[in-house]
């Protein structure tokens, strides 16, 4: 007879008063327009968002940081990753393959219609159905195909319950239930869903107030929020800064209550200057730049031998050292020391050591193949601080291997992104990856496997895709990480992204403000922070 496993999170405590009651109200009236007090709005740092805010079409920090604030999934992850329920009561499954979920009866959206199960399981089919960007997070699950109307994998139960049936067991299948691509929508969002993302009707502790183009957003307490992130100040501003210098000014000014990434010119002095307001700890990012298959150069064998040369070209402890001031570790894989299951001794992981001869030698070789002509660039965003790094790369490139090879910026976020999402760049360009939840496969599955969400470079490779599967497949997590790191070998023959290093969280607060944390993934627990 099967042992039945219950997969439920605890939920915290029951919440002694609504967010509102608990929310600490400065008696002011908002000066933006907004709900709640203005004096108690926390000014933090952010990007313009790439799109409308809709949960399973955005895959980029700006839009990232608001929606993960104003909707919620069936869990969330608390500052040190740990996964505890929110909108779900429970999560049960007896074989890892067919789960059945249970929703919060009194959970509701932001204009007070009820969370229901077909909200979770409409907004998942309308993500595949419409080919949303992270529509391939709804691969496992039974009949998915891109652009399916409905899989056969989703069933509702009742106004409360829903199973999901996955094509194979899958251990930590509910590990990554509070990431946005699992979030759901209500109704109104299918009327016309771009109005509805400039605007939306959500269910997180927070809501969207205002929307200022390529200025700022502003979310405030939603008062039908009744779940275990208690809101502890009138909003969040965030504001769109076109250089990361001019935010940490403003943060030393006290005119920014919190930075969460410090540019890296002050990052020699920015522990002194901000005199214990400051954090720098290993955080979930990973950083690289990716070289796509299409360039001049870059296919096949010879462009096998360039990015290997490449990436063997590059000092990796030096800009470390000199440029991020010890605030990064060389990369020694694709994911992140923070996770659990990481290697630091994956096979074919010497392609990242700084070896001048050997890149030398091989770019000798894809000359033999088709010599070289003309310029190595990698594109990066102006508006993130990126220069510094992607000027001293490309010095170490173009000192090693005797190319022209310099950086391209972009002026902001939302134009770099832009056209890696419409596969229209035509150079190298930076990527990187802030986990969405706290497994491996979070770094290797969206990144790499063939048409995944976020696979920038259009890299494919059958025998990577099968070893994604078999790792997700996997009887425990220990085995699936095991089998995760095995096809990190795949990866370091292809090199379909150069790794560089990981990143720490490197911010810091004004004295504006009180309890401020950051989490396992480099980004503030907004929800906690008070005014002063």
């Amino acid at each position: 007879m099967s042992v039945k496993k219950f997969l439920t999170i605890p939920l915290s405590a029951a919440l002694a008063c609504t967010v509102v009651a608990c929310s600490s109200d400065s008696g002011s009236s908002s000066a933006s327009g907004g709900e709640g007090g203005g004096d108690n709005y926390i000014l933090v740092n952010g990007t313009e968002p790439q799109n409308p805010l809709v949960p399973a079409d955005t895959n980029e920090t700006g839009g990232g940081k608001i929606i993960d604030q104003i909707f919620s999934g069936l869990v969330y992850y608390d500052s040190d990753g740990k996964e505890h329920n929110d909108l779900a009561e429970k999560i049960e499954t007896e074989d890892s393959q067919l789960y059945t979920i249970t929703v919060r009866k009194d959970a509701k959206f932001s204009d007070g219609s009820p969370v229901k199960a077909e909200n979770f399981v409409k907004a998942w089919n309308y993500a595949v159905a419409n080919d949303l960007m992270s529509a391939s997070f709804m691969e496992p699950i039974k009949g998915y195909a891109e652009g399916a109307k409905e899989m056969e994998g989703l069933k509702i139960v009742d106004d409360q319950t829903f199973t999901v049936e996955l094509t194979q067991p899958e251990a930590d299948f509910p590990l990554r239930l509070g990431y946005s691509a699992f979030f759901p929508l209500p109704d109104v969002a299918y009327d016309d869903i771009k109005a509805y993302g400039d605007n939306p009707v959500s269910n997180g502790p927070y809501k969207l107030a205002e929307w200022n183009h390529d200025t700022d957003a502003l979310i405030v307490p939603n008062p039908e929020y009744n779940g275990p992130r208690e809101v502890k100040n009138d909003g969040v501003k965030f504001v769109f800064y076109p250089q990361q210098d001019a935010a940490y000014a403003d943060l030393l000014s006290g005119q920014l209550d919190v930075l969460d990434s410090v540019p890296d010119n002050a990052l020699t002095a920015f522990e002194t200057d901000l005199d214990g307001r400051s954090v720098n700890q290993p955080a979930a990012v990973f950083q690289s730049f990716t070289i796509p298959e299409r360039l001049e150069h870059f296919s096949g064998e010879e462009g096998n031998l360039r990015r290997q040369a490449i990436s063997m070209a590059i000092n990796r402890d030096e800009v470390t050292d000199k440029i991020f001031q010890k605030s990064r570790t060389p990369a020694k894989d694709f994911t992140s020391p923070v996770i659990a299951g990481y290697s630091d001794d994956i096979k074919g992981s010497e392609v990242l050591k700084y070896d001048p001869e050997k890149a030398k030698e091989l770019w000798a070789k894809a000359d033999e193949i088709s010599p070289w002509s003309g310029k190595f660039e990698i594109a990066y965003n102006a508006d993130g601080g990126h220069q510094g790094w992607v000027d001293a790369v490309t010095n170490s490139i173009r000192n090693t291997l005797g190319i022209d090879a310099e950086g391209k910026p972009y002026p902001d976020f939302k134009s770099f992104r832009d056209d890696i999402s419409k596969h229209t760049i035509t150079t190298a360009f930076r990527t990187g990856w802030q986990a969405d939840y706290p497994g491996l496969g979070n770094f290797l599955v969206p990144l790499y496997t063939t048409g995944a969400s976020s696979n920038d470079g259009e890299y494919s490779s059958p025998e990577f895709d099968a070893a994604m599967k078999k790792a997700a497949g996997a009887t425990s997590v220990d085995e699936s990480n095991k089998l995760y790191n095995d096809g990190q070998e795949i990866l370091f023959k292809d090199l379909p992204a150069t790794p560089l290093w990981y990143s720490n969280a490197t911010g810091g607060w004004a004295d504006t403000v009180d309890n401020v944390k950051f989490n396992w993934k480099s980004v503030p627990d907004y929800n906690e922070i008070t005014k002063k």
